[in-house]
């Protein structure tokens, strides 16, 4: 096998994989850095510029994973693209508001290249995509050749899988992002197990160790005290959340934590791209149950719009739990404009609940938290920090430990290291190369062929 990592700035961001097995040549995800502008943003295509691949696969529909698809898939129109069926609905939804949010920046930063594709792409790609079950192999074959693809679940957000490929008598497996454990709305990753030749593998959370009794049930707990505390000193709780499955795990925690008296039940205010998603998860859970969410939950919850009249420093007189978009709080988000309202009063509490880019507003806010006053860069607004502000570990991602357990029993003859910054990756490779010396162990170098 030879492989190549488009992403051309390596670490997270642009995820793009291509890989020769025999014959046939096959591109793993097609993403966009969310840090970086116009075609900087994309993978580094150009390898490939001359190559006309046999298949596409989408692992999930983060867009870090999925933002380049339309480009990728337009340049290779007779290939079909893979993916689980969750992803036949949410990849379309997720890249028509991400053509939403390029002409946007493009207005802001003058990027004339911007949107990177447009509706009509997205049109042509949705009739490429092929549906294909977990655990449910299929085979594609070409000239003599063949190869055979298996979906397995992995449980980072709905949708989401590790692809296993067979080919003369290799098993070849791309983990994907990765979740071990249950989420509320999501069962936990069912990988591939055996004999495993090569196993490439996401390195996120392979920079810091879990704190010891630390677990997503303790964080949970801890999370619904902290709303508890916040609502009971009549404050408003905001938490800034991913709108693709953060959102919709958040609404089911906060259900079953007022069933059960653990919160009052106060008033619940949602925004943002998220809210869309919650009708492509009810959908999804009617017709394949792969996902436990219904519009029931969401009517007895009565979630309610936000008020179109905040302003900076001006607390909301509307008191409630504010779930909104986005996670990071990014700048022009409901988040971002929340948390501007709450921040100087100390009644309100901020609750993030997963990771949070230190470049980004969200990242800023919880590294200067303790410096007395924050900068709305784009409300052109300096805010006391007053109201509490915390930080919990739902991150969908298994930690390190659990990924390099997974390795090892996999026995693999190559590992190659993916979807991290260096230092994570550092540490799997030195952890690896201690636990299992017969492997070889690749991190590696973007835009480079390696022969695996």
């Amino acid at each position: 096998m030879k492989l190549t990592d488009l992403n051309r700035l390596g670490g997270i961001g642009a995820n793009s994989t291509y890989v020769q097995i025999g014959s046939f040549n096959i591109l793993i995800d097609a993403g966009l850095n969310p840090k970086e502008l116009g075609y900087q943003a994309m993978p580094d295509f150009a390898p490939i510029e001359d190559v006309e691949m046999d298949l596409i696969i989408l692992t999930h529909c983060h867009l870090d994973h999925l933002g380049s698809l339309p480009v990728a898939s337009a340049h290779n129109p007779e290939a079909p693209v893979i993916t689980s069926v969750p992803n036949i609905e949410l990849a379309p939804r997720m890249l028509r508001n991400s053509i939403n949010v390029m002409k946007r920046q493009r207005e802001e930063h003058g990027i004339s290249d911007y949107p990177l594709f447009l509706h009509r792409d997205v049109v042509e790609l949705s009739k490429r995509l092929v549906a294909q079950r977990y655990e449910r192999g299929e085979i594609y074959t070409k000239g003599d050749d063949k190869i055979e693809v298996i979906l397995h679940s992995s449980g980072h957000v709905a949708g989401a899988a590790s692809v296993e490929i067979i080919h003369a008598g290799r098993r070849i497996v791309f983990s994907g992002d990765v979740l071990f454990e249950n989420q509320r709305t999501l069962p936990g990753a069912k990988l591939p197990t055996g004999d495993i030749d090569t196993l490439i593998l996401e390195t996120t959370r392979g920079a810091k160790a879990r704190a010891e009794g630390v677990s997503r049930k303790s964080e949970v707990d801890r999370l619904i005290e902290q709303i508890d505390t916040i609502l009971q000193r009549g404050g408003s709780c905001l938490i800034p959340v991913f709108a693709l499955g953060r959102m919709q795990e958040l609404f089911k925690i906060i259900y079953e934590a007022r069933n059960s008296n653990r919160i009052p039940k106060t008033p619940i205010y949602a925004a943002g791209l998220g809210m869309d998603i919650c009708n492509y998860f009810h959908k999804i859970h009617e017709r394949t149950k792969l996902i436990d969410f219904s519009f029931k939950m969401m009517e007895k919850l009565n979630v309610r719009a936000l008020d179109p009249n905040m302003r900076p420093g001006r607390d909301l007189p509307r008191k409630g739990i504010y779930i909104v978009s986005s996670g990071m709080m990014v700048q022009h988000t409901p988040s971002y404009k929340v948390a501007a309202s709450l921040l100087p009063h100390a009644d309100n509490g901020l609750c993030f609940v997963g990771y949070c880019d230190g470049d980004t507003p969200g990242g800023k806010l919880l590294a200067e938290k303790d410096t007395g006053s924050f900068f709305f860069e784009t409300l052109d607004y300096l805010a006391p920090i007053r109201a509490s502000i915390d930080r919990f570990d739902l991150s969908g991602h298994a930690d390190r430990d659990e990924l390099s357990n997974y390795a090892i029993q996999s026995q693999a003859r190559s590992i190659v290291l993916t979807h991290g910054d260096p230092d994570a990756r550092a540490w799997f490779e030195e952890t690896l190369n201690e636990r299992m010396p017969n492997s070889t162990v690749l991190d590696p170098e973007p835009l480079v062929e390696y022969t695996v």
